[in-house]
């Protein structure tokens, strides 16, 4: 369970960043009247709350198995991405709306010199923050991270965008932060159904490789004749394979035991990512 104690620690890193871009987004755009910077800073709040849902769900989930769990209970990391995503669209409603009214009771915006300042700020540590994330992803195999990498991600084009909008303002055309504050909603949305597949692809034991692959590694095992039900699931780093595969009926029992884990052990070499192996055996005709 260290994997689960590092991405924890990296949380804790990454939450203090993003509760430092959002304070400082949210507080000016109060102060400005400017809403697709107040968009932003609420989306950037929900990355603060996603790395919280991610290290409660990593504690969770480094819990040993257990009698009602026998399987360990990693599945909840999965299940703490969609709550992520869940809040997501909440904040994506919640933009929505105040676009809406923002349409209906145009406001001067106040563009200062700090607000360009305050917006470059933000996406200098937002690209360190996805790059990090992103390298601890791969380096951990977390799903979580790699989900929260992606927001941040989005978290930077966002952020793009809102200075395009207070470049409008600036110039004259107020409505543009409104437009901008829309389009900021629909990437959030996107995000949270990328978000929702890849918890789903998990939780609904979605096929991680392809069959051909496996039955290819297990018959380099001398003894085997044939490989047939064929089986895939799990996370991409923690895949569980099941398969049968056919023996000479003569060989004794002892010896197809030894067969089954030849075949185990060679998917596991093959296949860095494979952590369990389930083989049948059967007898060749």
């Amino acid at each position: 369970m260290i994997r689960l104690k590092q991405v924890r620690n990296v949380l804790l890193y990454t939450l203090s960043l993003n509760m430092l871009v959002a304070v400082a987004k949210i507080f000016y755009a109060y102060k400005t009247d400017s809403i697709s910077m107040l968009s932003d800073g609420f989306h950037s709040f929900f990355d603060g709350t996603s790395n919280v849902i991610g290290i409660i769900g990593t504690w969770v989930a480094s819990q040993p198995p257990d009698k009602n769990h026998p399987y360990g209970h990693k599945k909840y990391e999965t299940l703490s991405t969609i709550a992520i995503a869940l809040l997501i669209f909440i904040a994506g409603i919640e933009i929505l709306k105040k676009a809406y009214f923002s349409f209906k009771t145009p406001q001067d915006i106040e563009v200062t010199y700090l607000s360009f300042a305050i917006m470059g700020l933000t996406i200098i540590i937002n690209i360190f923050v996805m790059t990090y994330e992103s390298r601890k992803a791969k380096e951990l195999g977390s799903d979580f991270l790699h989900a929260d990498a992606v927001h941040t991600k989005t978290d930077v084009f966002v952020s793009i965008s809102v200075i395009i909008s207070l470049i409008a303002a600036k110039i004259g055309y107020p409505v543009i932060d409104s437009i901008t504050a829309v389009i900021i909603a629909v990437l959030i949305a996107r995000m949270g159904f990328e978000i929702l597949k890849t918890a789903a692809d998990v939780l609904t034991d979605t096929a991680r490789i392809d069959t051909k692959e496996i039955k290819n590694a297990a018959m380099t095992v001398e003894g085997i004749k044939e490989c047939h039900e064929i089986r895939t699931r799990g996370r991409e780093d923690e895949v569980h394979i099941d398969l049968h595969v056919l023996i000479d009926p003569e060989v004794p029992i002892y010896k197809a035991h030894d067969l089954a884990h030849s075949v185990e052990e060679a998917l596991k070499k093959h296949f860095p990512s494979v952590i369990d192996v389930v083989v049948h055996i059967e007898p060749y005709s």
